[in-house]
């Protein structure tokens, strides 16, 4: 029995000090008695079991680096980098933890120090990795108070801003956190773009390209950034004498989120869909042609992302440089058209409604100022060019002041109920000149509709004959076997941009939105180098500047490619257009027809076997045979099937915009959100435009939605 007591007790020694004395750990901590080496499998797991810390290869290189990932997350998604510029060649790294609390990587074949963090003096150090992903140095036995962190890495940011995270400035110690793109996939070294804080002022956030600053996230308004509408929740910021910082948080705990800058310098907040288990792209900028450099529209202009030309000046200014600004360059900005005259106090102010307020950098704020009080200071002040609220969260009133002492640039025009208010000052004779600018605005926009229709007119009649001249409308070439192998993988890509291009145009960037309604295959004409032009405008409409969309009770355009809302109900929208892009996006991809194709079939048409293929992972088995599996960019083909898929959605509001179309075509498909399931249109007969004004023969057999698997 002894003997046997004896073996046990050896057995238990061998074990446990087999555990101590190994250099390769497990648990959520590193102590100077036990380091973290790159043995290919041993890494920290957060208490909480969300995040990893260990040595990780990124895509396409064998360098080394210690990184922490999302633990739970199948595709490894690196948020933290601490060697970034200096990687471990080979896998003989070692994190180890000094006795002085200082965290070091050295490269284990020569003992070199690749990367430390600084010296502390602390007489029992311990460095752990929390559940927020934040990889903390404190004393043994603390507990995990943030004001017991001796050191963190939350303090070093790489290009992820995580819940919790800050970005922005500690004002006492000098402190600046800013996120830094990697240079590329493989490479996690800072590139040279960046987003922060510029703290001179009115604190804003920008996006930067070395020493050039491209867009402008605006100031804090007590809501959100003025520049970014679309988040304005779960957001914190702090602007006192001690910090300037912004951070986020997540009110479900199982939503996992993250802000990034990517290698191409966008800033983007994704979100994690476990049922697909890919990221999801929430928001990003720079977002809209208004986002594209800062300012573009100099001095006194506002930008007008939805409208073209898109750059208007203030009222009371004029076009500095008029020649340049019908070139639709409008970087010169606006004058003023009468002088200010404040030393006789005849100058008033206009309001200027739903505005990401000017660029605040040269501003002067008040914080306790009511804005009544501050109307009275810009008055006293003749330098004063506008003023606003600094805080606009109150219910019923706002507070703060913010004065302008330099010109207004980078102002954008949003939508009704987004943005806040400014006030600009103007001379009396220019405040009352708003009603016969607008009379004159009345006369001029007759002269340009009746112009207008007049060459829609000649465009579709020289469009119609070209056509029949030349036979080389797409559908000629898509829908035939032979003439389809003329179109290899590139071709139908750059017909499937230029298209995108060409509607974009038509929704935007013309001086009136125009709505085509039958957008299809055979309304496309390819020139000599498979150029796409859109044709036959024969049923397009044009929308004032404030239309959205129009009912009509006679539904025109060719079923297969018409909208659910128009086909069922005659609404019509840029999003009806979008419906038509995307089952024509689907019909260049598969070489098929929308409809005839599958009436036999155990699916109804083609957008429900397509959205049958996505669902079981089958999206490729679309792309048409005939263009040869050598041609074929399979990252290209699955992107334009899910913006197909995304622009054939049911509900119009879940359709992209063709400025977004645009941008989708450009990016990794991984960073696309996930369309929901199409709306199918059944017809008895294909590619016949008719009228829903025809009332012996039902047309559409059926509207459905197919649940995806």
């Amino acid at each position: 029995m002894a003997r046997r007591m004896t073996k046990a007790s050896v057995l238990l020694y061998l074990l446990t000090a087999s555990i101590l004395c190994s250099p390769a750990i497990g648990g959520d901590t590193v102590t100077p008695n036990r380091s973290l080496v790159d043995d290919g499998g041993t890494s920290l797991i957060s208490a909480g079991g969300s995040f990893e810390l260990g040595f990780f290869s990124p895509v396409g290189s064998t360098n080394r680096y210690i990184g922490i990932w999302y633990h739970r997350i199948p595709v490894q998604t690196v948020v933290w980098v601490a060697n970034r510029q200096r990687p471990v060649t080979g896998r003989s790294g070692k994190l180890s933890l000094d006795t002085d609390g200082a965290l070091v990587i050295t490269d284990g074949r020569n003992s070199t120090v690749i990367w430390s963090s600084v010296s502390l003096a602390l007489g029992n150090p311990v460095a752990r990795l929390l559940d927020n992903g934040n990889l903390v140095v404190e004393e043994e036995g603390s507990d995990d108070d943030p004001s017991s962190f001796a050191w963190q890495s939350f303090d070093f940011l790489t290009d992820t801003l995580l819940p919790s995270m800050k970005i922005g400035w500690n004002l006492t110690s000098g402190l600046n956190r800013n996120l830094t793109a990697w240079t590329s996939v493989s490479d996690p070294a800072p590139s040279e773009y960046g987003t922060g804080f510029d703290v001179h002022g009115v604190p804003q956030i920008f996006l930067w390209s070395g020493s050039r600053r491209y867009w402008r996230g605006g100031s804090w308004n007590g809501l959100q950034f003025s520049g970014i509408q679309e988040m304005k929740t779960d957001m914190v910021f702090v602007g006192d004498a001690r910090d300037i910082v912004y951070s986020f948080y997540m009110r479900q705990s199982s939503v996992v989120s993250r802000l990034v800058i990517s290698q191409s310098g966008m800033l983007q907040r994704l979100v994690w869909i476990e049922e697909s288990e890919m990221w999801s792209v929430f928001w990003f900028a720079p977002n809209d042609r208004c986002d594209n450099m800062l300012s573009p529209c100099g001095p006194y202009g506002v930008c007008y992302p939805n409208e073209s030309p898109k750059c208007k000046c203030l009222q009371g200014f004029h076009p500095k440089n008029p020649r340049s600004w019908d070139l639709r360059d409008g970087t010169d900005g606006c004058v003023r058209n009468t002088a200010l005259d404040c030393r006789n106090g005849t100058d008033g102010f206009i309001t200027l409604s739903s505005v990401k307020i000017p660029h605040t950098s040269t501003s002067m704020v008040d914080r306790s100022m009511s804005l009544e009080e501050c109307e009275a200071l810009c008055r006293r002040n003749c330098s004063c060019k506008a003023y606003a609220s600094a805080n606009i969260s109150g219910s019923e009133s706002s507070s703060g002041c913010i004065i302008w002492t330099t010109e207004l640039i980078d102002i954008k025009m949003y939508d009704s109920g987004s943005g806040q208010d400014i006030y600009v000052r103007l001379a009396a004779a220019d405040l009352g000149s708003e009603a016969s600018q607008s009379h004159r605005n009345h006369v001029v926009v007759i002269i340009i509709v009746v112009s207008a229709l007049a060459t829609f007119f000649l465009l579709s009649v020289a469009c119609f004959v070209w056509r029949r001249k030349k036979r080389r409308s797409l559908d000629s070439f898509l829908f035939d076997k032979a003439k389809g192998a003329l179109l290899d993988w590139k071709i139908r890509y750059n017909i499937i941009v230029g298209i995108a291009r060409g509607l974009l145009y038509l929704h935007r960037d013309s001086r009136f939105r125009i709505i085509h309604r039958d957008l299809k295959a055979s309304n496309i004409l390819l020139d000599k180098d498979m150029n796409p032009k859109i044709s036959d405008f024969g049923m397009a409409r044009m929308f004032g500047g404030d239309e959205t969309d129009a009912r009509t009770r006679r539904v025109v355009g060719t079923y297969g490619y018409m909208s659910p809302e128009y086909a069922m109900d005659g609404i019509f929208s840029v999003k009806s257009d979008v419906f038509s892009f995307g089952v024509l996006v689907l019909e260049i991809v598969g070489g098929k027809k929308n409809i005839g194709v599958y009436q036999s079939a155990h699916h109804l048409n083609l957008l429900a076997h397509i959205w049958s293929l996505w669902n079981e992972g089958k999206g490729l088995e679309l792309a048409d045979g005939s263009m040869g599996q050598s041609s074929l960019s399979v990252a290209e083909v699955m992107r334009c099937i899910k913006v197909g898929l995304l622009c054939v959605q049911a509900r119009p509001e879940d359709r992209p915009t063709m400025s977004s179309v645009v941008v989708m075509l450009g990016v990794d498909s991984v960073l696309l959100p996930q369309p929901r399931q199409p709306a199918f249109i059944i017809t008895s007969e294909t590619d016949s435009s008719t009228s829903k004004q025809d009332s012996s023969t039902n047309h559409v057999s059926m509207t459905t939605m197919l649940e995806g698997r």
